[in-house]
């Protein structure tokens, strides 16, 4: 009889075990590249620039990813993520620990749901169509820094069924780890949240959908974010987005088409809108994008861009073209060359990468992306040539 027990309670302990088996997986990219970029803004007037530059085609990163099997298909998981310049050796995303995605939730049979900094739906779906796949330059991130947003303090949701993607993301204060911005930033720093008394400071939510079938995939998005200005008539101030976007593949080349409409309202201003200040309670811009990806060889791949903005009731609306060539030595090393040029008029400051100086002689800001990178309506090329190592 006491052998038996203690049988059984081997096997118990050895069940145990099984369903909670646990998982964590280090990994990263490390990626740097030279650049040159001609008609560079800063306090004295345009200028050429050559650098070293980090995270080009994917931003340098390190991570670490666990997941644990808690049975009755449901799993424990987290991933902390740290952004980092190769050029520097320092941390990103505002000198964040881990200012890529820091999470922590549960993985069912219908779906993912995690609390704490996510990279945003927007994020997910710029991966899905931008032609660049949102590299860190040169990329429709340049146009649209939504496109590489972050939520601070945010439940998110995924959920698969089949050949449809579902996300889901709430947040109560999408930025507050870089600080709350004051009226003499607006609308360029943190975003306030989580304030006593006013629920809808720095508040944001957002909801999208994409189906893949085959050689086709479609997606559509829409977002709601409160800037999070905690100043005398302005704690509405709030951009809506939409976007809808599509893949084709056909043998080796694949097709990309996007559209991407954004209004502000109540104070917020939008990145890139010229002559709108915080008096005027709106503007809107249409974003539309054109690319085509073509494998030529296993190892060889060419991709190329188009992405235009119409602002509303301006004629500053500028162009970004890219082109890239990348070849991989193996799965893990590859090479890149890319380029671009951004035509502006009538005003607009657009540059052709996120990262780089504004014509006050500051590191960019507005949203990471690249306007306030060039002198008012001067065109600018740029060219980069790198190396990148994913492990």
């Amino acid at each position: 009889m006491k052998m038996k027990l203690f049988a059984a309670a081997v096997a118990a302990l050895a069940a145990g075990g099984a369903y909670a088996q646990s998982s964590v997986t280090l990994y990263g990219v490390v990626d740097a590249g030279i650049e040159y970029q001609n008609h560079q803004a800063n306090a004295s007037g345009s200028h050429d620039v050559v650098r070293l530059n980090s995270g080009n085609m994917s931003g340098s990163r390190w991570g670490l990813r666990g997941v644990e099997d808690l049975g009755g298909g449901l799993k424990g998981v987290f991933v902390l993520e740290s952004g980092f310049s190769v050029d520097t050796g320092t941390m990103g995303q505002g000198n964040r620990l881990f200012g890529r995605q820091a999470f922590v939730g549960v993985q069912s049979n219908y779906g993912t749901l995690t609390l704490g900094r996510h990279q945003t739906p927007f994020y997910d779906f710029g991966l899905a169509f931008d032609p660049m796949a949102i590299a860190s330059n040169y990329s429709i991130t340049a146009q649209a820094p939504e496109f590489q947003a972050r939520a601070d303090n945010s439940l998110k949701y995924i959920g698969k069924f089949g050949g449809l993607t579902g996300s889901l993301l709430y947040s109560q204060g999408t930025n507050t780890g870089a600080g709350a911005p004051s009226a003499a930033n607006l609308p360029y720093g943190g975003n306030a949240g989580e304030v006593p008394g006013n629920y809808k400071l720095g508040r944001a939510y957002t909801a999208s959908l994409i189906y893949a079938a085959g050689p086709f995939s479609f997606g559509a998005i829409y977002d709601e974010t409160n800037q999070g200005i905690n100043v005398a008539g302005l704690t509405d101030a709030k951009i809506r987005r939409a976007s809808a976007a599509g893949t084709y593949a056909f043998g080796p080349a694949k097709v990309f088409a996007g559209y991407r409409w954004a209004k502000a309202l109540d104070g917020a201003v939008l990145p890139g809108a010229v002559a709108i200040g915080q008096a005027n309670n709106s503007s809107t811009s249409n974003l539309y994008w054109l690319g085509l990806g073509y494998q030529l060889t296993p190892a060889f791949s060419l991709t190329g861009a188009a992405y235009y903005q119409d602002f509303r009731n301006s004629g500053a609306d500028p162009w970004s073209f890219v082109a890239s060539a990348d070849y991989a030595f193996s799965k893990r090393t590859d090479v890149y060359l890319n380029v671009a040029y951004a035509k502006n008029k009538d005003g607009s400051t657009l540059g052709v990468s996120s990262s780089g100086t504004n014509a006050a002689g500051t590191s960019a800001g507005f949203g990471g992306s690249g306007f306030g990178t060039t002198n008012g309506s001067a065109n600018q090329f740029g060219a980069v040539v790198g190396v990148r190592h994913k492990f």
